[in-house]
């Protein structure tokens, strides 16, 4: 799976073999299982993941077992707990597969080496981080001026292909809706 690594990373910028072989050097392909763990509650976070196959959630637990779910990974996509990684505090999030999966991992320490060594994968994190913030700033729009039905329908624009390998519930609990919620607006849609 570092082969998928490896394209991606040539789609982002322009990579010399020896770069590639540096990076590769410093990565680690995890496989996990369906309902495994990367990263449990009250762990510290130390890498940066790199999904090369499967689908991940981040999410949290509240006192009452109810599941908050801040995010979805898909192939292609990063993911993990940015404030732990730089903290070195325990983490409030659980990071799970939803179904088998791989991930690419970077320590900490070499990420940052990477960075420096290679300005292409510095550009490259740089235009990541920027679009996260962005993804993340509009989540919160959403979530805060957007109808249930409203961030049911811009979900499906922005991750048309999530409600196929993601549950009805989980996609609820991401959209920060009831899961009947969610139901009666699907059954609306479908009348339309």
């Amino acid at each position: 799976m570092i082969e998928v690594f490896k394209a991606y990373l040539n789609g982002k910028g322009s990579f010399s073999d020896a770069e590639l072989k540096q990076i590769e050097s410093v990565t680690t392909i995890k496989k996990l299982r369906k309902r495994q763990y990367l990263l449990q509650e009250g762990d510290v976070w130390k890498y940066n993941a790199f999904i090369t196959n499967g689908c991940v959630r981040t999410y949290t637990v509240d006192e009452k077992g109810n599941e908050h779910i801040l995010n979805f990974a898909v192939e292609n996509w990063w993911t993990g707990d940015r404030e732990s990684l730089f903290s070195g505090k325990p983490s409030v999030y659980n990071i799970d597969a939803l179904e088998d999966s791989q991930v690419a991992l970077i320590t900490k320490e070499n990420f940052n080496l990477l960075c420096k060594e290679i300005p292409a994968f510095n550009d490259m994190v740089s235009l990541i981080l920027e679009k996260s913030f962005i993804v993340s700033q509009n989540r919160i729009q959403n979530f805060i001026s957007s109808t249930a039905e409203e961030k049911y329908l811009k979900f499906l624009e922005k991750f048309p292909h999530l409600p196929m390998r993601v549950p009805q519930g989980m996609i609820a609990s991401y959209l920060g809706i009831t899961a009947e919620t969610l139901s009666r607006i699907r059954k609306s849609m479908l009348k339309k």
